[in-house]
């Protein structure tokens, strides 16, 4: 009986099957079931689930796959900072994920000066939520618009942003390349805009037009709690009106709306953009809760409170709403374009290389040909040895 009942179950698992949710206790009572004996209570609970209905064939089955894959392999996400000093940088991305992630929190140095060239530090937390096991990569960028002389400061971020890029897509490239490649490309950049309440400085403007084309930027006004509410608005409103003026595209960008649905939706946050925050990793006892804000000698400013400022928008949409779509950007837009501009050179480097090798003839055509002594010796052509060695 029972070797005709594990054969039964076995001719039956070639058939798709629905997902069910089955308790800790059912499947470890009694603790010495074995991994067939579970197997067979997830199959008739399932078959509980779906008596009678025999239309049924299982396909919504795939999500509980895939979000299985998805919690065993974990997620990453790398996030730049860029503002200069003063604003709050290290603190908000501390208050983002409610941990000490920030590089000044993790490596403090007292006797730190500003440094006379802009410097890229990064640093990496596995952090856990659920269940949910996620690498955090927190990129800084100390010295930026610290200088008397800030022109083309913007470079140094720009070439690590393109480096990444071509770390990966060397990667890629790779005849034994790997399973899953480490993705190390920075997927947002937050960019921290000065109080000033009056309007945007000629760097943001710069540095905004020229790295909205190669990641995706969140500008947010810093130290929100600064300005009156009337100043924020007159605020947010002149810098909108300069990011249109100057064709400056940040995310969510429009013309990546997917559908009627995501553009109703990421319409509502471009009014918001950019959002005033005020960060802090401070607790405080209000009205008999503890609760992250800025004590002040009139009062508490609830970092979490959208009454108080923006902070609970932009959590939001970096974290529980937009992370998947910014990492989707980053990869099939700014990442694409990045491998086809590189593809392109490359195959411009390979062409002036076969006119000028002499073991390459011309046809009777016209056209080149390339004799068996151009080739590599694995048979690799040789366009993919240029691609990887050409920087």
């Amino acid at each position: 009986m029972c070797l005709w009942l594990v054969v039964s179950m076995s001719a039956n698992l070639t058939q798709t099957l629905p997902p069910v949710s089955v308790t800790a206790q059912e499947m470890l009572s009694p603790p010495t079931l074995t991994g067939v004996s579970r197997l067979l209570l997830l199959l008739q609970a399932r078959e509980k689930t779906h008596v009678g209905d025999s239309s049924y064939v299982g396909i919504d089955a795939i999500l509980e796959q895939m979000r299985r894959k998805a919690m065993k392999q974990g997620f990453e996400f790398n996030i730049m900072v860029v503002g200069q000093s003063g604003l709050g940088k290290s603190t908000l991305v501390n208050t983002l994920f409610k941990s000490k992630v920030s590089r000044k929190s993790v490596q403090p140095n007292p006797e730190e000066r500003i440094p006379k060239t802009i410097e890229i530090k990064s640093i990496s937390h596995d952090i856990e939520e659920k269940g949910v096991r996620m690498k955090l990569t927190v990129i800084d960028t100390p010295g930026f618009g610290d200088q008397i002389n800030n022109e083309n400061c913007w470079q140094p971020i720009m070439k690590f942003i393109n480096d990444q890029y071509e770390v990966y897509l060397q990667e890629e490239i790779n005849i034994n390349r790997k399973k899953r490649i480490p993705d190390s490309r920075v997927h947002c950049c937050i960019y921290f805009i000065p109080p000033t309440g009056h309007c945007l400085r000629p760097l943001d403007v710069e540095f905004m037009r020229r790295l909205s084309k190669v990641v995706n930027i969140v500008p947010v006004i810093a130290k929100a709690d600064t300005l009156t509410l009337e100043e924020r608005d007159y605020f947010k409103q002149t810098i909108r009106e300069e990011l249109r003026a100057n064709g400056i595209d940040v995310y969510p960008q429009k013309e990546f709306d997917e559908d009627a649905e995501d553009r109703m939706i990421n319409d509502k946050i471009r009014e918001m953009i950019p959002f005033a925050v005020v960060g802090s990793d401070q607790e405080y006892q209000v009205n008999g809760k503890r609760i992250l804000g800025r004590k002040t000698k009139w009062g508490t400013i609830e970092v979490e409170n959208i009454a108080h400022c923006e902070f609970a928008y932009l959590r939001d949409l970096l974290i529980r709403t937009h992370m998947q779509n910014i990492k989707d950007i980053t990869g099939s837009i700014h990442y694409e374009t990045y491998r086809v501009r590189r593809l392109n050179e490359s195959n411009i480097h390979f062409s002036a290389h076969l006119s000028d090798d002499p073991a390459v003839e011309p046809k009777a055509n016209g056209q080149l040909e390339e004799q068996p002594s151009a080739l590599q010796p694995n048979g690799v052509a040789a366009q993919h040895e240029a691609l990887s060695h050409e920087m």
